[in-house]
């Protein structure tokens, strides 16, 4: 029979052990062991006894010893790219609710953009045992990602592959850029600049394409010499946008490849003493959380990021054995705010 005193003494030492819940639950080591590792077949009162212990005892099972006998970390590798993009920690939030209550801990690491680092961060998340890996977009080759899910159960972001243990989601990026372009177009901008994304990146290239898609379905030929390199980022975006009113060429409106773009080009726009939007209409992709909170506020091609996130964790949970809720990931949409106007 266990007394106040003994309750005390255990819970009061540096580390509970599995012993000390086996003692305070009434049941044996073995049981203990069994029941945490998911493998027990007791009744509810010894089940009960031991969960009663563990909340009680504030016992925390050492998962480096159990990983070691099972094979199972509880740990999920999370490739990213870049760790402070608001793009990013979007996804990464959803991620980490969608493993929230399993027992599972994101392990993150970046890749950069760059396929060797994606390479060998892989390498990383792989000597750290994880039980699956979540890849978020990035340079990657397929065959790496291939080799990767011989290994583990792996879910991947903005790429078409599949395989035994792989799976992958991709949103229409093309769309997305097709109705930045046709807003621009529906109000009445023929004269549309369009500053991309990195070039070589597939999501850069489909937007691209889809900025072309409008203007070919409303019969407007895009000038070439209004499509200005970017890379995604705020100062490239202001570079571009510098290189754009420099030229000389006329333009009415601006689609940008994403939003951290878009900011950086109004920022150029406001060095110039232009207005958004009565001179000059602006659209970006992505609708990042501080996007609503421009002043005016954007125009942009909201992308589900929070909802790519939780859709990997919850499918890479799937795979693994552990049921969670399938995750509905809705289509691209067109955020209309107060940075396009019509012409």
């Amino acid at each position: 029979m266990t007394t106040g005193t003994d309750h005390a003494s255990a819970s009061g030492q540096d580390t509970v052990t599995l012993l000390d819940v086996a003692r305070v639950a009434g049941v044996s080591p073995a049981t203990v062991s069994r029941i945490l590792n998911g493998t027990a077949k007791v009744g509810d009162d010894k089940r009960k006894a031991v969960e009663d212990a563990i909340a009680a005892l504030n016992f925390r099972p050492n998962l480096f010893a159990r990983s070691l006998k099972t094979g199972i970390t509880m740990t999920v590798g999370v490739l990213t790219q870049a760790i402070e993009s608001q793009f990013y920690s979007r996804a990464l939030k959803g991620i980490e609710a969608g493993l929230q209550g399993s027992g599972h801990s994101p392990i993150i690491v970046s890749g950069h953009w760059d396929a060797e680092t994606d390479v060998a961060s892989l390498r990383i998340l792989s000597s750290r045992r994880v039980d699956g890996l979540i890849i978020l977009t990035g340079c990657i080759g397929d065959s790496d990602v291939l080799a990767a899910a011989r290994k583990q159960p792996v879910v991947i972001t903005e790429r078409v592959l599949n395989a035994p243990n792989l799976r992958s989601i991709k949103l229409d990026q093309r769309r997305g850029g097709y109705l930045a372009t046709r807003h621009l177009l529906a109000l009445g901008h023929t004269r549309i600049a369009h500053i991309t994304g990195v070039q070589g990146r597939a999501d850069a290239q489909e937007r691209y394409q889809g900025y072309l898609d409008a203007h070919r379905e409303a019969g407007v030929t895009p000038d070439p010499e209004l499509v200005v390199a970017g890379d995604f980022t705020d100062a490239q975006g202001l570079a571009a946008m510098q290189q754009l009113l420099h030229s000389g060429k006329p333009f009415t409106a601006v689609f940008c490849a994403n939003d951290e773009s878009a900011l950086g080009a109004r920022l150029a726009l406001y060095q110039h003493g232009l207005q958004v939007p009565q001179d000059v209409s602006l659209v970006g992709f992505d609708d990042l959380p501080t996007s609503s909170f421009m002043t005016p506020p954007l125009t942009t091609v909201r992308q589900p990021v929070y909802e790519v996130g939780l859709y990997a964790a919850h499918t890479l949970l799937n795979m693994m054995g552990y049921p969670a809720e399938p995750v509905r990931v809705p289509a691209l949409e067109l955020m209309v705010r107060g940075t396009t106007r019509q012409l």
